[in-house]
């Protein structure tokens, strides 16, 4: 309900009243300066949402560089020699969650989501832990940082910004078991 508020005051209401309001400004102006000055608020009250919006997604996206920075990305704690059974179907290395495993699975992973913020835009920590059973040690983490959402209400999805980028960083799995995926 918010969020539709906002939707029709950035869309609807705030134009209606430049667009209204402009012109008999205009029309009262006697001094050239004023006009302009006419012109200058008008463009600025129609932009003010957007670059409002930019700048915050801005902010909360150098947040998450900042905590990216600390603590992000992969980190391999012991190396495992990959065996056929962590393979499935496809050829992929496949860890289950510790709710699904079963308790011949030598591996398994847990998952742990912490929110900065929560609602528009969301700051969120996520950290993936890879775990033997049979000695309990981590044998690596991930932490990923993202931002999601403040931008503009409207139809479309949600801007976000992740760091470590997940198509640029190597794979959690990948980097603990080792060897051939034959």
């Amino acid at each position: 309900m918010a969020m539709s508020l906002l939707a029709l005051l950035v869309w609807v209401v705030i134009p209606l009243f430049v667009i209204l309001m402009a012109p008999v400004l205009w029309r009262r102006s006697k001094i050239p300066w004023h006009k302009n000055l006419v012109v200058a608020a008008s463009v600025a009250v129609l932009s003010a949402p957007m670059l409002t919006s930019n700048g915050v997604k801005w902010w909360y996206d150098r947040q998450v560089s900042e905590l990216c920075a600390k603590d992000g990305g992969v980190k391999v704690y012991k190396t495992v020699r990959l065996t056929p059974e962590l393979l499935d179907k496809a050829g992929r290395i496949w860890i289950p969650d510790r709710a699904q495993a079963k308790p011949t699975d030598e591996y398994y992973y847990e998952s742990e989501d912490h929110y900065y913020r929560q609602g528009n835009p969301t700051l969120l920590r996520s950290q993936y832990q890879i775990i033997r059973r049979s000695d309990g040690n981590v044998l690596g983490e991930s932490v990923f940082y993202g931002r999601s959402g403040g931008d503009l209400p409207g139809p479309w999805h949600a801007s976000s910004f992740t760091c470590p980028d997940p198509t640029q960083s190597a794979g959690l799995e990948t980097s603990i078991f080792l060897g051939d995926k034959k």
